[in-house]
């Protein structure tokens, strides 16, 4: 294997762009079945409508106070027949200036089939909308072809809206109707006002509303203390409830541990230490803050990069501990090993800190960490609004256990506000304050890209049965963001030769290089929900007794970094350094590695610096183990959403080598126009053509990643069709060996095709790729695929197209004739393992990269 030591190629851009026409397809196929009696089906729904707008004006006129501005009108839940989905789009007209407004969706589990309920705002006056549907469908009632159909055969029931038709969590998260507790509830977007109105009903009936609120595009999310009864009396004179969602408050952090190694080796490594200059990149440790004068990071963290989410916290101090962990690693990783070496160390990247967390003992009302961090990452940006960053955040909210009738598949992994919120600050969201304290999310700005490394999360009840344990214990709110780089933990720690003596005998509980035992996955996500986490890194292990019986944390299997004393006063310990484990200490290992990126490749945008870390990891032998063991695509998505891509490597992530190509291209596209599919782009690749012929049959590697940036609908109202979460999608697809040009554009795209041709008969795809379209198809806005085959067969395979598929900026388009750009970036690589070849070099030449003798 020659040596890394080779810069990856950066393309120009010499992609060409045609109008698109996606590929054909739509629909299950399976026939929508019809109620026995239409007719009296049809009469049931439409006397229940009438009923329902009757006692809801009656229901109104015994509340107060009647808000002014509000709109009155009938909150209506939809309920579907079991495994049949409602008629979403029918439900929410959009037609007139007033109309039917579908609010929220929510899928339950009865008899272990899904029955979806639909909540939809009827202002008075527009009932009308679908009693004209409902008379039709019954005048047609016994014909061949029932008008109305689609959307009234779908609905086995209606009735006026209760708090729990409007709740979009899972069931078994719904507060006792008896208990006063906080809601997050979610308001529609109407005329600026509908928070002052929210207010003005507080007020009224002594509800205490939270100071803080997020807004979105169409809504605004704020918190509410009150009852079941208390929000009823909302539902009944407001017009603005959306949803009401349970707020999710951030874990107790790790417990401190005690130091392994004395303060003089700190000093001994801090006058080593080399600090970058003020203009290098920065990991932001987004957490309880960061104890700045520590011997090891007061050179890389001046005090104006030190921040608060709330201007009357301190600044530069970090009272728990964790953030002061979090830092010494993102800017050092295990500082075991720096420990160890006695040279120079020179660092390319500075910190900063962002306490996200109020200061020790401090008792505040529930507060809404999508707003927080919003407003967070305002304040750090403010004054270096072009530095180069990556946002480390190892704060994660704990996620209520589903009970047997709510599987975790179908609540789990679902987008929240603060899931939304990084989504959309990731995709250059900015920050708008405005005097009643809410934090928008305002106009996306392509510049303003920002890249996130959120945990997984932790599992805190161990077992010995460590991977099932991981696998249903869900990655938690916001690791199921789109847009971020989510990190879990593995672990090579399985020595035990340096703990206490109490613990001889003892057996580290995972494998090497196996997941670590503290990390969770998503397996157990719903499979239209991303694949988290995208990679895994050092996360450290734990120790199980000779008998088995307990299961414990030992610093010997942990990591080492840097300590802030305040977080230990009680012990009056003078030491400098702790210990950190889980999937907090591979966050912030992966966002150094993001920031050293940045700094070998500053002209990366934040989507390229993701791709190319996970287009470095690769599976241990452990892991390679399980994935080896499943045959079908789909059970290996299963190990996927354990491990993700595997573990990356910094020197895989930015350097090629002669027999190892990294080609990075970065651009920007147009995905609809007007309503419909706008543009594909088709990238001629320089590639290694000859070289790769000469190799004939010899096994090589391709490996593809694509990355883009959508932008978030939090909105829980179906995520399908119109209201999908996310703004678009987009995939990509490689030539195939026997395949000119023209037939690898008329394959993928039918505006190619003349009038009447037919689409070329897809030739055989040689080869194999590890996931297939299978994994194209799934969520997220990061996709990535490794083929392996002939190197003949590759030398063909030089051309790579990026198309759109749907999201909710292809209705926006349509209806207010604007378009919308995407970033994207992919990483395409070849590898020749064994094989004495350069592929580097003629591909250099092509696209004119001066090439250095001896490199």
């Amino acid at each position: 294997m020659a040596p890394r030591n080779k810069a990856h190629l950066i393309l120009p851009t010499r992609r060409s762009t045609f109008e698109y026409g996606p590929v054909g397809g739509g629909g299950d196929g399976r026939a929508l079945p019809a109620p026995q009696d239409r007719r009296a089906h049809g009469a049931t729904i439409r006397n229940t409508l009438e009923s329902a707008e009757r006692d809801a004006r009656t229901r109104r006129a015994k509340r107060q106070p009647i808000v002014a501005d509000a709109i009155p009108g009938t909150y209506v839940a939809f309920e579907s027949f079991p495994g049949i989905e409602l008629a979403l789009e029918s439900l929410d007209p959009r037609i007139g200036r007033t109309h039917p407004e579908l609010r929220a969706v929510r899928t339950d589990q009865i008899n272990g089939e899904p029955v979806e309920m639909a909540t939809v705002f009827v202002p008075d006056g527009t009932m009308k909308y679908f009693l004209d549907r409902l008379d039709k469908y019954l005048e047609t009632a016994d014909e061949a072809t029932t008008a109305g159909s689609n959307l009234v055969d779908r609905i086995n029931a209606v009735h006026i809206a209760t708090v729990q038709a409007l709740w979009t969590d899972a069931l078994a998260e719904f507060p006792d109707p008896a208990a006063t507790v906080w809601w997050e509830v979610w308001l529609r977007r109407r005329d600026g006002n509908e928070l002052d109105r929210l207010r003005t009903y507080a007020n009224a009936v002594d509800l205490k509303v939270g100071r803080r609120a997020l807004g979105f595009d169409s809504r605004t999310v704020v918190l509410v203390h009150a009852s079941v009864e208390q929000l009823a009396g909302a539902i009944d004179v407001l017009d603005d409830i959306a949803e009401f969602r349970h707020p999710h408050d951030p874990a107790q952090f790790l417990a401190n541990e005690e130091a392994a190694t004395q303060n003089e080796f700190v000093q001994d490594l801090a006058q080593r230490v080399t600090t970058a200059d003020a203009s290098a990149p920065t990991v932001c440790v987004v957490d309880t803050g960061v104890h700045r004068t520590h011997a090891l990071l007061a050179g890389s963290l001046p005090i104006e990069d030190c921040h608060t989410a709330d201007p009357t916290w301190p600044t530069g101090l970090d009272d728990d501990g964790h953030g002061t962990k979090m830092a010494g690693l993102a800017l050092y990783g295990d500082l075991a090993e720096s420990m160890k070496d006695t040279g120079p160390v020179h660092l390319r990247h500075r910190l900063e800190s962002l306490k996200l967390l109020p200061p020790r003992g401090q008792t505040n009302d529930p507060e809404l960490y999508g707003a927080i961090t919003a407003s967070g990452t305002s304040a750090v940006e403010i004054g270096t609004p072009d530095r180069h960053r990556v946002y480390s955040m190892a704060i994660t909210a704990t996620t209520s256990e589903q009970s047997p009738a709510e599987p975790a598949e179908i609540a789990l992994g679902k987008p929240t506000s603060w899931s939304a919120s990084l989504d959309a600050l990731a995709a250059g969201r900015g920050v708008i304050d405005d005097d009643s304290g809410i934090a928008f999310l305002g106009p996306a700005e392509t510049d303003a890209h920002r890249l996130f490394a959120v945990s997984a999360g932790n599992v805190y009840n161990y077992d010995h049965d460590h991977l099932t344990r991981s696998d249903t214990e869900p990655a938690q709110d916001p690791a199921q963001a789109w847009n971020v780089l989510t990190v879990g933990a593995f672990t090579d720690h399985d020595s035990l030769a340096h703990a206490p003596e109490e613990y001889q005998g003892w057996s580290p509980l995972a494998p090497r290089g196996e997941l670590s035992p503290f990390s969770r996955t998503s397996v157990a996500f719903s499979s239209k929900w991303p694949i988290k986490p995208e990679i895994v890194l050092e996360g450290g292990n734990l120790a199980r007794s000779p008998s088995g019986a307990e299961i414990h944390s030992l610093r010997a299997l942990d990591l080492l970094t840097t300590r802030s004393p305040t977080a230990f006063e009680t012990t009056g310990s003078s030491q400098s350094l702790a210990t950190a484990n889980a999937t907090s200490a591979a966050t912030a290992q992966a966002a150094r590695m993001a920031a050293q990126i940045m700094a070998e490749y500053p002209s990366l945008w934040p989507e390229a610096v993701r791709a190319l870390i996970v287009h470095s990891a690769e599976w241990t032998p452990a892991m390679q183990a399980h994935f080896d063991a499943k045959s079908g695509k789909r059970d290996k998505r299963t190990v996927l959403r354990r491990y993700g891509m595997g573990v990356p490597d910094l020197l895989r992530a930015t350097r090629s080598a002669s027999d190892a190509l990294t080609l990075i291209a970065q651009d920007t596209i147009t995905p609809f126009e007007k309503g419909t599919m706008r543009e594909i782009h088709f990238h001629d690749l320089p590639w290694p053509a000859d070289v790769l012929a000469d190799l004939g049959g010899i096994d090589v590697r391709l490996r593809v990643t694509l990355s883009y940036f959508i932008e978030p609908n939090p909105a829980r109202r179906g995520w399908n069709g119109r209201y999908s979460y996310a703004s678009h999608g987009l995939r990509f697809d490689v030539r195939r060996p026997t395949e000119s040009n023209d037939e690898f554009h008329k394959r993928l795209n039918t505006k190619a095709l003349e009038e009447e041709e037919k689409r070329p008969t897809s030739a055989d795809e040689p080869g194999a790729w590890v996931f297939g379209s299978e994994l194209q198809k799934s969520s997220g806005s990061l996709h990535t695929d490794i083929w392996t085959g002939t190197a003949a067969d590759l030398a063909q395979r030089g051309a790579l197209a990026v198309y759109p598929v749907g999201g909710w900026w292809k209705d926006r388009s349509s209806r207010h004739d604007d378009c919308h750009d995407s970033r994207y970036a992919f990483i395409v690589s070849i590898d020749t393992p064994g094989v004495e070849a350069d592929v580097w070099t003629p591909v250099a030449q092509q696209i004119e990269v001066p090439i250095v003798i001896g490199t």
